[in-house]
C-alpha cells in the first residue's frame, strides 16, 4: 500500500522531472533567421568604450522571460566561443557572455587594448539559444 507521503513524493518527483526537460528544451527559430553586427566589421579597428549595434532579420526581440513564438534577445561573447554541449544550455553571465534581456538592440562596449573576437546569440526567454542557433560568423576587432 502507498501511503499519502510515498504517493506526494513520488508526484513531487515527477513534477520536478517534467519541469527540467521544458527548462532545457531549445525553442525553434524560423529558417533563415540570421543575427549581425550593424556597424562592426571583421578587422574593424575602434577606440574603447566603443558602440555594438545588433542586427536580427527573421525573428524579433523580446525581453528576456518573455516567451512569445520567433523571437529572443541578444547576447555577446567576448574572447569565447559556445561548445556543441553550451549552446543546448543557458548563456552563462560573466565578463565574457553579455546579456541584453531588456531587449536591447545596441550596447556601449568597454575593452582593454589589444585584439578580441566578437560574436552574438540569439537566446529564448530562458537564456538558451535556439535550434537551430541563431549566431553570427565571429568577428575579430582591435581596441586601439
Amino acid at each position: 500500500m502507498i501511503t499519502p507521503i510515498r504517493m506526494g513524493l513520488v508526484l513531487l518527483a515527477a513534477f520536478a522531472t517534467a519541469g527540467m526537460t521544458l527548462a532545457s528544451a531549445q525553442t525553434p527559430s524560423p529558417a533563415g533567421a540570421k543575427v549581425y553586427f550593424i556597424n562592426l566589421r571583421d578587422g574593424a579597428e575602434v577606440t574603447s568604450p566603443f558602440l555594438v549595434q545588433f542586427g536580427l532579420t527573421g525573428m524579433g526581440i523580446a525581453p528576456a522571460g518573455v516567451e512569445k513564438p520567433n523571437t529572443g534577445h541578444h547576447h555577446l561573447l567576448i574572447d569565447t566561443r559556445m561548445t556543441a554541449d553550451q549552446i543546448k544550455e543557458a548563456i552563462p553571465v560573466d565578463d565574457n557572455h553579455k546579456h541584453f534581456g531588456g531587449g536591447q538592440t545596441e550596447a556601449m562596449v568597454t575593452l582593454p587594448k589589444g585584439q578580441h573576437t566578437l560574436q552574438l546569440v540569439l537566446a529564448d526567454w530562458t537564456h538558451i539559444p535556439h535550434v537551430p542557433p541563431v549566431m553570427s560568423e565571429p568577428i575579430t576587432i582591435t581596441v586601439r
